[in-house]
């Protein structure tokens, strides 16, 4: 098929989609669906497509809110702290240790990331207000976690509703207990998506982390801090290894596997590496006007774009570090030419339909080319149009793009664009299966991973390998089917 006749069957599913909804919101939607190709510069965004605005009413969006984001995503995986959600039990018992970041310590001693700690907000809390139970969890915690370094607050949808006044509440804890204590103001109902929890979370580490010193580690014109990678299966570990192979350190991991002090240490950092652009960009910029230091994104997803951001990387630093990088690259090149010849040939071809949160929509395309795998669609959830424009230059072919997509869209694109594999987050997972439809998802690999750095494609090879070729698919029906 041509580029233009592909482009044109991909223009014409999405019209046919959209002829399903009424006309108001046949309008809205049309404005985040499109149809993306390499080098085309005449959009701003990948496909056109808007994005970062509210979701249509009535129509089920896959997004998180604002206390997804900053609970969720960057502040829950800080290992020495206690994060408590200050508002009914149900969010935080859904943000609690859904996202496997993996972590060193000991639970409940001097680490609490897969804890759940709430102020159980009741009928009488909206009522008379919750400051003065949150004080007192606050005093509970310091008795029963002594070690923990500090605490944060993520207010839940009702604290912003009735008022309560967080930040002083905090204040008054911090001077009774002596420890940090960070208010977070992400209820849920704030702006669009998690996006702005991110936001919100990136501005509470500027304006009550770095206020206080870290402790001394000493300087080396080889610090760098690893920024938006969660560790999620131990991304961040495997990412760590290929850093400090090429002599760098890493005096900071933000934020998984994180320390309140390596939170405090970041400003050291000669250079600041950010995996996670959507939701780190925000703090790298203030650090980079504040403390004058750069940041670099870089892509650890597959070997090709593995290789390149090693390099970019090391173009940072003196010759001692490039020569480094290369013999990393070299010493680690035959292992991945390895899992290349073993599993490209059981999926070369393979078409992939993509959805997920604000950054792998684009980071794990290398990963799938490597593969000889082809990305027929792919889009976000809350990305802002920045992402959409970073996308434009990662796909090699005419692309369905969906930003904020629901449910029947992506059904509907599925039985449009026929993919052979769906990668999308655990919203996704069982509507796909349960059409036989091969499924990885992506948001914390389904209890797999990690998938950065070498270690961790030889383990993202073996999986959509096992997702593809697994013979389950076809003993699969629909009940709907069978009928």
């Amino acid at each position: 098929m041509s580029p233009e006749t592909l482009e044109n069957a991909q223009k014409s599913a999405v019209e046919e989609i959209l002829k399903k909804y009424p006309e108001k919101a046949q309008k809205d939607r049309a404005k985040h669906l499109g149809v993306g190709a390499p080098g085309d510069e005449s959009q701003k965004t990948c496909g056109g497509v808007q994005s970062n605005k509210k979701t249509v009413p009535g129509v089920m969006s896959q997004r998180g809110c604002a206390y997804a984001g900053s609970k969720g995503v960057v502040w829950g995986p800080v290992k020495d702290m206690v994060h408590i959600s200050h508002g009914p039990v149900g969010c935080s018992q859904y943000s609690r240790s859904g996202r496997r970041n993996y972590y060193i310590g000991t639970t409940g001693v001097d680490t609490f990331v897969t804890m759940n700690f709430t102020t159980d907000f009741q009928e009488r809390d909206i009522v008379f207000g919750g400051d003065k139970k949150l004080m007192k969890a606050i005093e509970e915690i310091n008795e029963l976690f002594p070690l923990a370094k500090g605490v944060t607050v993520q207010s839940e949808c009702p604290i912003g509703l009735i008022g309560d006044d967080i930040q002083a509440s905090s204040r008054k804890s911090a001077a009774a207990i002596g420890k940090t204590i960070v208010p977070v103001s992400c209820e849920g109902f704030r702006g669009v998506s998690q996006s702005l929890g991110h936001h919100i979370a990136n501005d509470a580490v500027r304006d009550h982390i770095f206020s206080a010193k870290g402790e001394d580690i000493g300087s080396t014109p080889y610090d760098v801090a690893i920024i938006g990678d969660y560790n999620i299966g131990g991304d961040a570990w495997s990412s760590r290894i290929l850093l400090e192979e090429m002599g760098l350190r890493v005096i900071a991991q933000w934020s998984g596997d994180a320390t309140l002090n390596e939170l405090r240490n970041g400003p050291k950092a000669k250079l600041n590496l950010l995996h996670c652009y959507r939701s780190m960009n925000y703090i790298s910029r203030h650090m980079e006007q504040e403390f004058g230091i750069p940041w670099t994104e870089y892509n650890f997803f597959g070997p090709t774009k593995t290789y390149e951001s090693l390099r970019r990387i090391a173009g940072q630093f003196d010759e001692k570090i490039q020569k480094n990088a290369e013999k990393v690259i070299e010493k680690y090149k035959p292992i991945m030419d390895a899992v290349l010849s073993k599993y490209k040939p059981r999926l070369e071809g393979k078409k992939v339909m993509l959805y997920v949160g604000g950054l792998r929509p684009r980071h794990v395309i290398g990963a799938y080319e490597d593969l000889g795998m082809e990305i027929i669609g792919t889009g976000y959830e809350f990305a802002h149009n920045d992402d959409y424009s970073r996308t434009t230059h990662e796909i090699q072919r005419s692309t369905v793009i969906y930003d904020d997509a629901n449910e029947y869209e992506l059904e509907a694109f599925c039985k449009k664009i026929k993919p052979d594999i769906v990668a999308a987050g655990v919203k996704e997972k069982y509507t796909f299966q349960k059409m036989g439809l091969p499924f990885r998802q992506m948001h914390s690999w389904d209890y797999s991973g990690p998938y950065h750095g070498f270690d961790g494609f030889a383990i993202f090879a073996r999986d959509m390998d096992m997702a593809i070729n697994s013979p389950v698919w076809g003993h699969n029906k629909a009940p709907w089917d069978n009928a």
